[in-house]
């Protein structure tokens, strides 16, 4: 409600408060009726009284503004005045919302997600009896000062503890690998510098989406640590922990699949053969059910449909400014691939360049699609599958396979390509590897002729994760030796300068 300045002693008390007001925040939000706003340090605004009247001045982007004020309120969140200006000719009202600082945002975080921390603490030391909580706290955040996203706790119990961790905000399917392998970095730094009693057990506490998947991961380790994890889901009212067992990796190879879509026809149409003849050494295409998608050395910027029996051709390096080809844009066509062949190359001068440095990964794998014996001879060049999906497009936490390809013996080999640092580059791996043997068990790429007439071995597939030497994650050694040993899983490591050709700098097996 406002409250309306009608004599001296209104006008001195108004002053007084706003200026307390202004003192203690740092920053305003400054919105005014006729449209605009602005952000206002504290330093910027002035209220006086010393004239008679009150008056409030503030800095714009036209100069400094002086307003007289007629009224005014504070509601705890919104200072609102009722101001005019040239002698009354312009009246308007003002908003001034304090902005809290960056360090208040994250204090406030940073509580609420403790209060979550406690009350996993409290419902995992009531499982057992006799248990107490020896620590609570988060992990840290991606930023100094920031407020971590997962729960840390230890319980205490005569001869062992209990390491208990969970996310405190709410999270999906696809956030199981980055919650996993914090986890397990957490549990083995724990174990290796805690004192006697050691650390015995670790449970992992999820929301009830990323049960499935998380027991999809765990089936994958050795049998010494799945024995050591535990697994329970919270429910939507966090009051309640429900433990679930870890099923037998050969029950979940067994378990239902849908069959892979058709392949589509790999013959490239009128338009997209004739954009690829101007750079056929650049240009590759990627068939989908609905259309063509054509890359420049992994970077998309052409769309090719079909309606009816017509061709239609959208070009641009941003899906959100494409545009149809007609006769009078075949010049910007013509630009954009010039652009691209200037920019995109391994040779380029700038190499801070957007198009230089856009879709790093997919420029690594159209490399290796031309010729992917430069990784293992032993692979046969074609058929080679890229962003092969192994189950229907939209299901959560599942992710289109970089290559999949087949030795001359018969294997299977998933690979997996990293440019730069990656902490899941491993639990991604075996997680292709378990789809991939599900389908391979089940006959479904033998059926789907994904390899033509060539006979796939009756053996689980190769894993192959590819990185430059140099951008291997620190904590990779440490989530592979996590991994069942009858999942083989090899590590390439290829030169820096991968764009001007790759080469195997070493190859060992990781597990």
């Amino acid at each position: 409600m406002f409250q309306y300045l009608t004599d001296i002693s209104t006008v001195e008390t108004a002053c007084n408060e706003i200026a307390e007001l202004f003192d203690a925040h740092a920053e305003w939000f400054c919105i005014v009726n006729d449209g605009n706003s602005q952000a206002l340090f504290r330093q910027e605004i002035e209220i006086s009284c010393a004239q008679g009247p009150l008056t409030l001045s503030c800095w714009t982007e036209s100069g400094t503004r002086f307003w007289r004020i007629h009224a005014w309120s504070w509601n705890g969140a919104i200072l609102m005045f009722q101001v005019s200006r040239r002698m009354g000719a312009e009246r308007t009202q003002i908003e001034l919302i304090p902005r809290a600082s960056a360090t208040v945002i994250a204090a406030t975080i940073r509580a609420a997600r403790q209060v979550r921390c406690d009350r996993i603490a409290q419902m995992a030391s009531s499982i057992i009896p006799g248990s107490r909580i020896e620590r609570s706290a988060l992990s840290p955040g991606i930023r100094r000062a920031q407020p971590g996203r997962f729960a840390r706790i230890l319980l205490r119990q005569r001869h062992q503890r209990i390491a208990v961790t969970g996310s405190v905000i709410t999270s999906h399917a696809g956030e199981v690998d980055p919650f996993l392998s914090s986890a397990l970095l957490w549990f083995f730094r724990s174990a290796y510098r805690i004192h006697a009693p050691q650390i015995e057990q670790l449970w992992l506490v999820v929301e009830e989406p990323q049960v499935k998947v998380l027991l999809q991961r765990l089936v994958l380790f050795r049998e010494q640590l799945k024995t050591t994890i535990s697994v329970y889901s919270l429910d939507q009212q966090w009051t309640t922990l429900t433990p679930h067992p870890c099923p037998e990796r050969l029950a979940v190879l067994k378990r239902s699949m849908p069959r892979f879509p058709p392949v589509p026809e790999t013959l490239p149409s009128r338009l997209a053969t004739e954009i690829i003849a101007q750079a056929p050494a650049s240009i590759d295409v990627v068939h989908s059910r609905y259309g063509e998608t054509l890359r420049y050395l992994g970077l998309p910027f052409a769309r090719v449909g079909r309606v009816a029996a017509n061709e239609n051709l959208w070009f641009g390096v941003d899906g959100s400014r494409r545009r149809l080809l007609d006769q009078s844009n075949f010049d910007e066509l013509a630009l954009l691939l010039d652009e691209l062949h200037d920019h995109r190359s391994a040779t380029a001068a700038d190499r801070h360049h957007a198009l230089y440095r856009a879709a790093s990964e997919a420029w690594l794998e159209s490399i290796l699609r031309r010729d992917i014996t430069r990784l293992d001879p032993g692979l046969l060049i074609a058929p080679l599958h890229a962003q092969f999906r192994t189950s229907r497009v939209g299901r959560p936490g599942v992710r289109p396979i970089d290559l999949l390809a087949l030795r001359q013996d018969g294997r299977l080999v998933v690979i997996e390509l990293k440019v730069f640092e990656d902490r899941e580059h491993v639990l991604q791996g075996a997680d292709y590897w378990l789809r991939v043997e599900t389908h391979r068990r089940r006959s479904h790429i033998s059926k789907a002729r994904l390899f033509g007439d060539l006979k796939i071995r009756d053996e689980s597939p190769l894993v192959y994760l590819v990185t430059p030497t140099l951008r291997v994650h620190p904590a990779f050694e440490t989530l592979a030796r996590c991994i069942a040993q009858d999942i083989e899983i090899y590590r390439f490591d290829i030169n820096e300068d991968w764009r001007s050709g790759v080469r195997v700098m070493r190859r060992l097996r990781v597990n």
